[in-house]
């Protein structure tokens, strides 16, 4: 194999968006060479305070590159650590030819990154010089002063449209499907053949005259069938609807995602679900993520902190509400749910609230999961403890951050990557049953 030369060793010179987003980003560039603008640092130093993830990585970051200058100076080019590894700099000059600020008309971070990448360019000219960044309006500007520009693609996943949906339509005998309505339960091998298939994987299975809803337990080496069942008061209208409900309701499956458009009842199904087991935990807990206004802190709202978070926690309160409903006041189910929110058995908060909590004995729901990057998908499952139930509920294709889209959010990255494990279950609801009008919303629209 050919040595790779300096002359083929590309220089990638990082965003503050990439940092924030995974804080070894710095690592993953294997022979390659990283630059680091100075106005970047500064950014950092802005964000090292606070609870958010962003923060978190903006910390881990600092820590990650003091040991890597360990009596080091940063200005020059110092090994990262690994043979296979590059290496790595501050950038301090921005003195290039072509200035962004002027080019742009505006003095700002963004403008000073891209002239720190300019300069680097304009010295290390046998070289090509790369700008990375999550920032779409970036990598614009960028490409416009013929400065070259990419997305930072460790864990973006190449293509969504064939990501795992958990369920399959198979043609099977007639007597296959008579076996199953019998038994309950069939060997794998009369559905699948030689495939191995994917554990807690649904299947419809059709014949010429009829047709059986079934669970791949990968376990037992069956299909089992399924069968359609309300959970307090919720009634599954589809195939997808009644494949998650039995994902949530299976206690062996201890992580459960469900991607959907709006109105195909992700939230309802998983708050149903839970109340449907609140005997089996100790809490349920409901959460999001706060994606604020504009990318403005909620700071800028008025009002307390209650009033502040309420808007963004009130379509789950919308859905507990309508389960409620289903029931008149005098109904034991009714008086419950009331009692439960009273209580602090069944608790909506902010996604923020959570983190650092020990999940032990909780029917946890994370509502719109696509909002999170793959490392909070892993913070929050890495906290679950002994009888915890993890639901991540959202649609990979409605992202409201600005550095996150349908290939990178964490949503993605979790179908991705752990699809086929025993303890994991995935549903994509593809029919949406809010009502006729949302319907035509989503196909239309």
């Amino acid at each position: 194999m050919a040595k790779t030369t300096i002359k083929d060793k590309k220089i990638f010179v990082l965003d503050t968006s990439v940092i924030l987003y995974a804080h070894d980003s710095i690592l993953n560039f294997a022979e390659h060479d990283v630059g680091i603008p100075i106005t970047v640092l500064e950014e950092l130093d802005t964000f090292k305070k606070g609870n958010d993830t962003k923060n978190f990585e903006a910390r881990e970051f600092t820590r990650l590159l003091d040991k890597l200058a360990e009596g080091k100076m940063l200005q020059n080019w110092n090994p990262l650590n690994g043979k296979s590894k590059g290496q790595f700099k501050v950038l301090m000059e921005m003195n290039s030819e072509v200035d962004a600020h002027k080019v742009f008309g505006e003095r700002k971070n963004d403008h000073s990154i891209l002239n720190a990448a300019l300069t680097l360019k304009q010295n290390e000219k046998k070289r090509q010089v790369i700008l990375i960044s999550k920032d779409i309006n970036l990598r614009l500007k960028a490409k416009s002063l013929d400065l070259p520009a990419e997305d930072y693609e460790t864990g973006k996943i190449k293509n969504v449209s064939t990501l795992h949906t958990g369920k399959y339509e198979v043609d099977v005998s007639s007597d296959s499907i008579d076996h199953l309505f019998r038994m309950g339960s069939i060997d794998r091998k009369e559905v699948l053949g030689r495939k191995k298939g994917i554990a807690n994987s649904y299947y419809i299975l059709k014949s010429e005259k009829n047709s059986v809803l079934s669970h791949y337990n990968a376990v037992e080496k069956t299909i089992d069938k399924v069968d359609k069942m309300p959970i307090y008061g919720v009634k599954p209208r589809n195939a997808e609807q009644t494949f998650a409900i039995h994902a949530m309701l299976n206690p062996d499956i201890k992580l459960v995602s469900i991607n959907g458009v709006a109105g195909t009842g992700k939230t309802l199904l998983a708050l149903a679900s839970a109340l449907e087991q609140r005997r089996n935990f100790k809490q349920i807990y409901l959460a999001r993520p706060i994606v604020p206004l504009s990318n403005k802190d909620i700071g800028y709202l008025p009002g307390d902190i209650k009033s502040k978070l309420n808007p963004y926690m009130e379509p789950l309160w919308d859905n507990l509400k309508f389960i409620q409903n289903q029931f008149k006041e005098s109904d034991k189910e009714f008086r419950n749910i009331t009692e439960m929110v009273n209580q602090e058995k069944l608790m909506i908060t902010p996604l923020a609230y959570i983190r650092g909590r020990s999940l032990s004995n909780i029917f946890f729901i994370v509502d719109e999961a696509q909002n999170l990057t793959p490392h909070e998908i892993k913070t929050i499952i890495t906290r679950a403890g002994e009888n915890t139930k993890i639901i991540f509920t959202g649609d990979i294709y409605q992202i409201d951050t600005p550095y996150l889209d349908s290939q990178s959010n964490g949503l993605s990255y979790l179908i991705d990557r752990i699809q086929g494990h025993p303890m994991y279950a995935h549903i994509t609801l593809e029919k949406g049953e809010r009502s006729e009008l949302a319907n035509i919303a989503n196909e239309l629209l």
